[in-house]
């Protein structure tokens, strides 16, 4: 779904922008934690490209272009097409100067952000949406992307969805895993009619003040074996900055499927 002036105003409506810039100011505050997990990505995008050479390239969630190796790939691939729903004015200076980068804004869960908002964005706490089932999990689709990079974006598809109908449905726990569930198998699917590389969070662990440790699955459905697969630790939050007594690493899985 290509991003038109409405689709941006619910974007707005929905803290987009702020989270948007939430990330930014979290990857300046961290320092080398965030440091470490951005050249595990480069590495093995790298790894995966060099394996094959594709003549194109779609990368879903390019984001800030913090962990895409972009010089390196616009020097050996014809085409890269860099997907996002908003691309921020300092990556778009930055992609100026290649010739073979293309930007395009869409939503990569195929319109869910305003499937969510149709359905409960204006409704009141005494007029929540009755049951997360009358919420429809559109599918994304692309013509030809050549090889498909989905760059931790899996996980962050269902973000704002959730914020909204946290404050606008009736839902269970129950619910709302069955309803991640559906996302992230959605986008599992499209990239399985694709040559892909997926990189995405598995898990948040916590550690408190008292050394105590949780652990949360943000991935919920069961990733393919994939030709190649490697795992590392994502320094996320060491600071604190979510939780005040909490610090967080994130698991991190990338797969070539």
């Amino acid at each position: 779904m290509i991003i038109s002036p409405a689709y941006r105003r619910i974007l707005h409506k929905m803290g987009y922008y702020d989270y948007q810039q939430g990330l930014i100011y979290r990857h300046l505050n961290q320092g080398n934690g965030w440091q470490s997990h951005e050249k595990h990505c480069r590495d093995f995008i790298l790894k995966a490209c060099n394996k094959d050479n594709p003549e194109k390239i779609t990368v879903l969630g390019s984001g800030w272009l913090l962990e895409l190796p972009l010089t390196e790939l616009a020097e050996r691939t014809k085409h890269i097409c860099l997907i996002d729903i908003v691309h921020p004015p300092a990556v778009r200076d930055q992609v100026k100067k290649f010739k073979n980068i293309e930007l395009s804004e869409q939503d990569i869960s195929g319109g869910l952000i305003d499937e969510v908002w149709r359905k409960a964005g204006e409704r009141t706490f005494l007029n929540k949406l009755r049951s997360l089932d009358e919420i429809e999990i559109p599918e994304f689709n692309l013509k030809n992307p050549g090889t498909v990079i989905s760059l931790n974006i899996m996980t962050q598809l269902e973000a704002m969805p959730l914020r909204m109908l946290g404050k606008k449905a009736m839902a269970g726990e129950a619910d709302i895993l069955n309803f991640r569930k559906k996302i992230q198998e959605s986008h599992l699917r499209f990239l399985g009619k694709h040559k892909s590389l997926l990189i995405t969070d598995t898990a948040e662990i916590f550690t408190d003040s008292s050394g105590n440790v949780t652990e949360d699955k943000t991935v919920i459905t069961d990733l393919p074996d994939g030709l190649l697969k490697e795992t590392w630790r994502w320094d996320f939050d060491l600071k604190g900055l979510d939780y005040s007594r909490k610090r967080s690493v994130m698991e991190v899985t990338a797969l070539i499927l």
